[in-house]
């Protein structure tokens, strides 16, 4: 099974960096999620009788100062780690991306693809009333399109493309 996999991604190399763009995603979120519960749990640890209580839930919901601190430090640690995993795991041509305005061009890609969700969130949720889990899964799928096109294009493009077959090099 593993050596049909590594068949297939080496005849199709993009494939393969989605993959890894896929994974490398879900451990940046990952980290996401768990420094936002050191940050809850940090913030008001009256609340949650143990670190686990910061994810199934506490005595009673946390302040929004905790809920935004928490979410802004979450977002910002995990973006560096998918900033590393990228570069040196996920995408084949490393562009600009070891620069610092790669780095900068990365996390402006990334603040766009948070409003975007955000914006999908109030529009779909608050607006129109469709379920709060439905329009996460949603917007998830949209935004994860939307970093992988851009980040492709605009940070990890190839310096130096090979010639089409038949054109003069």
């Amino acid at each position: 099974m593993i050596k049909k996999i590594k068949e297939l991604f080496s005849k199709y190399p993009v494939l393969g960096e989605i993959f890894r763009f896929c994974i490398v995603g879900g451990i940046a979120t990952l980290v996401d999620f768990f420094v936002m519960g050191v940050v809850l749990y940090c913030f008001e640890p009256s609340l949650y009788p143990n670190f686990y209580n910061v994810f199934v839930g506490g005595k009673a919901d946390s302040s929004l100062a905790a809920n935004m601190s928490g979410t802004g430090i979450g977002f910002v640690v995990g973006l560096i780690v998918n900033y590393f995993l990228s570069v040196f795991f996920v995408f084949i041509s490393k562009g600009n991306s070891k620069t610092a305005l790669g780095f900068l061009e990365f996390a402006l890609l990334s603040a766009i693809g948070l409003g975007l969700h955000e914006l999908g969130m109030y529009l779909l949720n608050s607006l129109l009333g469709v379920n709060e889990w439905i329009v996460k899964i949603l917007m998830t799928a949209i935004v994860l399109v939307y970093n992988y096109i851009s980040r492709k294009l605009l940070i990890f493009k190839d310096k130096n493309p090979k010639p089409q077959e038949g054109e003069n090099e």
